[in-house]
Formats: structure tokens, sequence, C-alpha cells
């Protein structure tokens, strides 16, 4: 009965180790217990009243208190090495000695802060306190870490003297070191590593060729890259599917498309996982040759896979619709966009760029009455893409009214509003009582500044007024363009 007795209290304390927040929630606690004791909760009741819960309680105060303490040094220890004149060697040298946990989280400081010569130092001395911490595991840490940021001296200094305390170098050790110099674009001396490696009896492995592959494909060494792949499958090293992700990425960056999609073929008939950076490099090399539908099928493969775009990456893709002049594209684009990611500015500028440039005002006021009721921030770069709209249907009415509500908000214009104004000017608007008001507000004194989407001018073009500042601009004098700060009453004065 006794036995029986502590293996339950034992029990219980594990559990709180394991999982410290689990007091009081039976329910989640319950599941640490084997069965035969789960049978007896009226048993361990009794016990924890008989005692007084004293021994679990004691002991995960205790626990608590270590944590607490551990996490309060590692923070103190953290506070000193953000000192501008920190010295490492000194902190180690005061505090006497440092726990596993201490000397890594000041070598992954370090590495963040840059101080690599400091890391190879610190390690020296705090092996040194304790010979049992001169070990391959340490080594291998340590050169690992060099070879991540291609600080290859401090890395090779540290293999070299792994070697002097007679250990034997593994594959955990070459690799980095090949990687490392690869990356640096140091290849005769990572292929002189691989030939040592071979001649210690290592055999290379497929992680040792990916690392070259995708160097060679960083140099744009294409040649160099297929050559690797046959040397590793000649050398009985079959490619695996993270090679063959790393060769269809460094296609897919260099345009080569059809060594790209045969090596995804490749992959399909073999069955191998694709990650979604490949798709996502399939899909950029796509849009860049503008393939609008493999575009448009990888762009499937990347929102089922829950990657992100960027947003100029976005805007490439609505440029290949716009040139194709695809422009109900635009929408479906941002719908997709906004389903997967949620809503963006990009995404309510695509969605009225589609109606704008498709001409239709039902569409955009479709789109405005939605922008209203998700209370989306109207702004002068919104207004634009609608103002272009009326300018090229030679609505001016919409147009009038429009401006009239951008000075009520008292939304000042950007360059382009600017340009609108003036162009519709040229095709017969009356554009005289819109600049006047926003001389009268102070606006026409300010900075020129550009607030619309490039997507905007990719669409409509840059305008008659745009295209002449482009002009004086260039005429100047290089030091005259730096020197003056235009106004928007300056151009105007200028232009008009």
């Amino acid at each position: 009965m006794v036995n029986a007795m502590t293996h339950s209290q034992n029990q219980c304390v594990l559990a709180l180790k394991l999982n410290p927040n689990c007091r009081g929630r039976k329910s989640s606690c319950s599941t640490f217990f084997p069965k035969p004791f789960a049978t007896f909760p009226c048993l361990t009741t009794q016990i924890c009243h008989a005692f007084g819960d004293t021994v679990s309680d004691s002991k995960h105060r205790t626990l608590l208190v270590e944590t607490y303490h551990h996490h309060d040094s590692l923070r103190a220890l953290l506070a000193k090495l953000e000192r501008e004149d920190s010295n490492p060697m000194y902190i180690l040298a005061q505090d006497g000695d440092w726990s596993k946990d201490h000397f890594w989280a000041a070598v992954r400081f370090l590495k963040n802060a840059s101080r690599f010569v400091e890391i190879l130092q610190v390690f020296d001395m705090w092996k040194e306190i304790e010979k049992s911490r001169i070990s391959e595991f340490n080594y291998n840490k340590i050169i690992g870490l060099l070879c991540e940021d291609e600080m290859m001296e401090e890395a090779l200094s540290a293999f070299q003297e792994m070697k002097v305390q007679g250990m034997k170098p593994s594959l955990d050790t070459y690799n980095p070191i090949i990687h490392g110099l690869s990356k640096a674009g140091k290849f005769s001396d990572a292929l002189r590593f691989l030939d040592e490696m071979k001649e210690s009896g290592l055999d290379p492995d497929s992680e040792t060729y990916d690392g070259l592959i995708g160097a060679y494909g960083k140099f744009q060494l294409y040649d160099e890259m297929g050559e690797c792949v046959k040397k590793m499958e000649l050398e009985g090293c079959s490619p695996d599917h993270i090679t063959y992700n790393i060769l269809i990425q460094e296609y897919a960056r260099a345009g080569i498309l059809q060594r790209m999609e045969k090596l995804y073929q490749r992959m399909l008939s073999k069955r191998m996982r694709l990650q979604s950076s490949t798709f996502v490099a399939m899909l950029k090399a796509y849009t860049t040759f503008g393939i609008v539908e493999k575009m448009e099928f990888f762009f499937r493969k990347v929102l089922n896979s829950k990657s992100c775009l960027e947003d100029d990456f976005i805007r490439k893709m609505a440029e290949v619709y716009i040139k194709n002049y695809m422009f109900s594209r635009l929408e479906d684009l941002a719908l997709d966009l906004c389903s997967a990611f949620g809503e963006s500015d990009l995404v309510w500028c695509l969605r009225l760029l589609s109606y704008a440039c498709l001409l239709s005002k039902k569409g955009m006021d479709i789109v405005v009455k939605e922008m209203q009721d998700a209370k989306i921030n109207w702004n002068v770069a919104f207004a634009n893409i609608i103002m272009l709209a009326y300018v090229k249907m030679k609505d001016f009415r919409h147009l009038r009214i429009l401006l009239s509500q951008l000075r009520i908000n008292r939304l000042g214009p950007d360059i382009v509003t600017i340009g609108i104004v003036l162009d519709a000017s040229r095709i017969g608007f009356d554009g005289r009582g819109a600049l006047e008001s926003w001389r009268r507000m102070g606006y026409l004194d300010r900075v020129v500044e550009l607030k619309t989407d490039s997507l905007v001018l990719t669409a409509f073009g840059k305008g008659h007024f745009l295209k002449s500042c482009e002009e004086v601009y260039t005429s100047l004098h290089p030091e005259d363009r730096e020197r003056k700060k235009w106004t928007y009453n300056d151009l105007i004065a200028l232009l008009t």
C-alpha cells in the first residue's frame, strides 16, 4: 500500500513537471497518468488530504523557483552583454562559470551582434574551465554557427583546433564548412574539403551536395550545377526531394523553364514532395515571362500552400493581366488574395482598378459601397483610380463631385491628382475651382508626393502632366535636382 501511495505521488509530481500550468485542470492532467492509477481517484484524494499535499506542493514550488531563477539569471547575463563596452570573457571570469544554456545564449547573442571573433575567445575560455566540454558536439555547433554567417576564417580556425585536440571530424563537421565556402563563392576550397572528407573515409550525403548545388545556383553556374548532380549520382548518392526542390528553384530564378519543367514532371512521377517555396519560384518564373495560364495554375498551388507573397510580386502578376487587357482578372486576383490573407489596401486597389479599367461605373460603385460597409479608410489613391476612369469616360459631372468630396474631407492631392485635373482641363473640364480651393487650403505649397499605387500608372499611363514633369526634371543639372524642393505650385507654374 505504501509503495502504491508513493508511486501515485511521484506520478502527480511528474505531471506538474511536464505541464506546470495544469494545476487545477483535471481533464488535461489526467492524461499523464497510466490507466491503472486512473481508476483510483479516491485513493489519490485521500493521500493528498492525509499529507496536506506537502510533498507535491513543495517539489512544485521548488521547480517554479528554480525555473524563475534560471530565466532571471539568463536575462541578467544578456543585460551585461548588451552594454556598449561589454566583454564576454571578463563577464565569464566574474561569474566563475556558465551553464550550457548560459554559454549558448551568450554565443547566440554574439552571433546576432556580429561579434564572431569573441565567440571563439569565449568558447576557448569556457571549455578550459571544464575539460569535458572539449567535445565533437560543441565544436560542430560552433563551426556550424560560424559557417551560417560565412565567417569561414573563424570556422576553419575552430576546425583546425578540433583536429589538434585529437577529434576526428564527421559529416556534421564537413558539411557546414563545404556549404559555407560554397556560399562565399570559394568553390575550389569547398571541393578540396570534399576530397579531404572522402579520403578520411566519409561518404558525402545528399545534404553535402545540396549545399554545393544551391551555391552554384546562387552564382549562376548552371553547368556546374548539372555536373554536380551527375557526380552525385555516379557516386551512388541519389538526389532526394530536397535536391530536386533546390534545382527547380534555381532554374526558375534563372528563367531556364525547360529544365525546370522537366524536373517538376520527374518529381510528380516519383511522387516526391514539392516545397511551397518551389511553387512560389515557379509562379515567379511564369509571371516574369507573362505565361498567364501557368501563372494562374501555380498561383493556386501557392494559395493552397498558404505561402505569403510580397505586395511587389502581386503587382507584377497584376501587370501581366493589365498588359494582356485581362482587366476582370484583377478582381479575381484580389478576391483570391482576400480569401487567403485578408483585406489590404492593395486588394481594394486591385478591385477598384479592375472596374476602372473596364470603365464600369456600376462596378466601381459596388466596390466603394463594400469599402464603406467594411469601414475602410478612404484615401486619395483610391479616389485617383475612380477619377482617372471618369476622365477617360469624359464624365466631368462625377469628376467634379468626387473632387469636391476630397476637399470636404480635407484629403490633400498628390501629384497624380494634380495631373488628373490639369489633363482633364485640356479636354474640356474646368479644374480652376479645384486648384483654387487647394491653393487656399495650403495644399499646393506642400512638397510634391506620389501616394498612388504604381499599378494605376501602369493601367492608365502617366498622362501629359506627369510626362512633362519627368522631361523637365531630367533636363535639370543633377545639382539642381537635389537642391530644389519642388512644390505643386512650382510644377503648375512651370508647365501651365
